[in-house]
């Protein structure tokens, strides 16, 4: 079974890791961890994910720049991307993804059932989609 590629982009090493870890125990998922912002384009032109969790307030770049950047590229336009935001407490976002303007975000720190849950479902959202 070939495993979804997923790209963590979060300037807080030990938050992408252990995000990471959470999803590779399910054995689904292949992940790559840019912890820096700047860096991020070139990872995900390389590694070409298929879903991107990106964190929101980074140093340099913003989630908000680097999702533009992935937007307007060519390869990786229509990739999902869920933002993961410390922006938005767990008391407004609850137990569950918030959708906004079409994007998903995901209050810090996640979850890890809440982590799996979005994902999973991003997931087979993709794949029925075809």
């Amino acid at each position: 079974m070939r495993k979804t590629r997923i790209l963590i982009v979060d300037d807080d090493p030990n938050l992408s890791r252990l995000a990471g870890m959470v999803l590779e125990r399910t054995n689904l998922y292949e992940i790559r961890i840019e912890n820096q912002s700047t860096c991020a384009m070139a990872t995900a032109r390389q590694f070409r994910p298929e879903i991107v969790l990106l964190d929101v307030d980074m140093p340099v770049k913003s989630g908000g720049d680097i999702a533009r950047e992935l937007r307007g590229d060519a390869e990786l336009f229509q990739t999902p991307i869920i933002f993961l935001t410390a922006l938005v407490s767990k008391n407004e976002a609850g137990q569950r993804e918030l959708v906004s303007g079409g994007s998903r975000f995901l209050a810090k720190p996640v979850e890890p059932s809440v982590l799996i849950e979005c994902v999973g479902k991003l997931a087979r959202e993709m794949i029925a989609a075809g």
